[in-house]
């Protein structure tokens, strides 16, 4: 009888196991903190680009723009993972392209995705997260340069001749989305969101 009843206690069946160097594994789990954390960060770079949306253009100066939403990215890449930044900035050309159409999708993917791998560039090549200005700055000029390049192929004409504008304007909003990330980090530190990761 005891016997019998021994075997209701019996824990249930954890699933299959993963042997790694002789060593069984339990299945991973999905990181459901950092996937809702992502999702959350997406959310605000959208706020960030429709609250710049309804900021006036300068005259004369078509694209010009401080990239509000890339101070998203940027604390995906300096605080928590380079994966992070990725999907972000891919998720943002998706929101663009299902809004606005193909042309003005490519043009985000190209431009985030240029400005993603600089910064990543710079990062690996200082070892030093701190220097944020620099990186932004670099982010920004070539999130321009990858969206000019992008625009050229797709109209057939090349615009090279707007390029010292889009430099200029490129260092600016580095200067002032770097800014702005550094004056964001202490309400973000409050929320501890670098801690789900």
């Amino acid at each position: 009888m005891w016997l019998q009843n021994k075997k209701l206690f019996r824990r249930p069946d954890p699933g299959p196991a993963r042997f790694t160097g002789g060593k069984a594994r339990a299945p991973k789990t999905p990181d459901v903190r950092g996937l809702a954390l992502t999702a959350l960060l997406f959310a605000l770079s959208v706020v960030l680009a429709l609250v710049e949306s309804a900021l006036p253009v300068p005259p004369g100066l078509p694209g010009v723009r401080l990239g509000l939403s890339n101070i998203v990215v940027m604390y995906a890449l300096f605080f928590l993972r380079r994966r992070d930044a990725f999907v972000i900035a891919v998720l943002k050309a998706a929101f663009v392209l299902l809004t606005r159409g193909a042309v003005a999708g490519l043009l985000s993917l190209a431009g985030g995705l240029s400005s993603l791998g600089v910064m990543t560039l710079f990062i690996l090549l200082c070892r030093r997260k701190s220097e944020q200005l620099p990186v932004s700055v670099a982010g920004a000029v070539f999130h321009n340069l990858g969206q000019l390049a992008v625009a050229s192929a797709v109209l057939g004409v090349a615009l090279w001749y707007y390029l010292p504008v889009l430099l200029l304007s490129g260092a600016a909003a580095g200067c002032a989305t770097a800014l702005l990330l550094r004056f964001s980090l202490p309400a973000l530190a409050r929320l501890n969101i670098n801690k789900i990761h």
